[in-house]
Parts: C-alpha cells; structure tokens; sequence
C-alpha cells in the first residue's frame, strides 16, 4: 500500500486525531496509519504497536522508509502495554472484532488516564465497545459507517465525559445496538446493514423456531431487534 493512499477506512480513522496528535496505534498493521498522519502533521508523533515479530518489522520498515524513526516508535508488545501511562493522548484500534478491542482496552485502561479520545473501528460487534464507553465513562462523541470493497466498516470516537449524554433513555437499548449517530444520520450504508442484519436474524429466528425447546428469552430478544431494523428500514 501507497501511505499517500491509505484506504478509505483508514483514512476515516486518521480525520478524527486532532492536529498535533500524540497517538497510539494498537495493531498497526505496517504502520500505515501513523506513517500517513505523520507526512501530513509535522507535529504528529506515535507509537505504533504490534504484537508478533513480522508485523512489528514490516512496521519498522514501513517508518524507516518515510524517515520517520524520530517521530514514530515501533514497539513489540500486547495491546496497551506498548505505552507508558500518560504517554499518549489518542488511541486508535482499528481493523479487529469488537470484543476483542473491548478487551484491549479494559486491559490496559490504567493507561487511559491521560488519553482524551479514542477511536475505534470494530469489524465486528460495535455495541460490546459501546457498553465498554458506557461503563467506563467515556462519551461517544462520533460515529461514522462507510461501505469499502464489499465490506461495511464502522468507526466509534469516544472522549472522557457523560457517557449518557448521547442515548435517549426510551431508546437506550437500540441505540446501544445500532448507534446513537448512526441511527440519527441513516446514510447508505448504514441501511444496507441494517437489511443484511434483518436477514440474517430472520434466518436465526426460524432455526431457533425448529428447535424442539426453543429459548423463549433469546428468541424473543432477536425479535426485538428485528423490530428496530423494521423500524429503520420503514422509513
């Protein structure tokens, strides 16, 4: 990949670090990310990190060939524990599952004193990163979804603050599920998840409805949140 041409989705990603960001990349993937905010902020630093050899040296390689050793440091390492507490003000984490950022992040939430945004790009269940914000006092301040080669990507951007401040009580669970900002702005993209994710709980409800013992509470869960994609997709 051309870092002056970084994907859609990971471009995205870098337009929410403000200028002059002091940021960590959690799984960089060749440092493409931190690379390309770096060129186009002079003021940018990073962290980069990896957890086995072969992409922590495709990463250093990466940051050797833009010259930019001074600004960026690759470090080998698992999740948070690549930075020191206070180092950093962003994280990134983009290009995993939900849970599995979810866990990034609460393992290494000693590290997230200083830091005043992360943002995150599940490929995966993005309503375990919602509750995470919620519970651990972080406000979602953004959300955006984009369609890219096939594939839907969302990306959440939480910041220190009342994590209640973006949620309708009446509508908590749904927008907890779906996205608050999503469900507000319902772009393209947006719907056509909605549509996939309708099918797909259509076909889970009639397998579970064969079941000789069906689990009513699941069951009557999915129906639930067939009705809130119904509702989407009415309008």
């Amino acid at each position: 990949m051309n870092v002056n041409q970084l994907s859609q989705r990971l471009a995205r990603v870098a337009d929410y670090l403000p200028k002059g960001a002091h940021f960590a990349d959690i799984g960089s993937d060749h440092a493409y990310l931190p690379c390309f905010v770096c060129l186009h902020d002079l003021e940018a630093r990073a962290v980069a990190g990896e957890v086995n050899q072969g992409p922590f040296d495709s990463a250093k390689n990466e940051v050797e060939k833009h010259g930019l050793e001074e600004r960026i440091d690759v470090r080998l390492g698992d999740g948070l524990t690549v930075v020191q507490k206070g180092e950093v003000e962003q994280v990134v984490i983009a290009g995993m599952g939900g849970p599995l950022i979810r866990d990034i992040l609460d393992s290494g939430k000693e590290k997230l004193s200083n830091v005043n945004r992360i943002v995150v790009q599940p490929n995966i269940d993005s309503r375990s990163l919602r509750k995470w914000f919620y519970e651990q006092g972080f406000l979602l301040v953004d959300e955006t979804i984009i369609e890219e080669n096939g594939h839907i990507y969302e990306i959440l951007v939480a910041e220190k603050g009342n994590p209640s401040t973006c949620y309708n009580n009446e509508t908590f669970e749904k927008e907890m599920w779906l996205g608050p900002f999503l469900l507000e702005s319902q772009t393209e993209p947006f719907i056509q998840k909605c549509r996939e994710e309708w099918k797909k709980k259509q076909y889970i409800v009639s397998q579970m409805k064969q079941a000789y013992s069906p689990d009513e509470e699941k069951l009557k869960q999915q129906n639930k949140e067939i009705q809130w994609l119904e509702e989407v997709l009415r309008k």
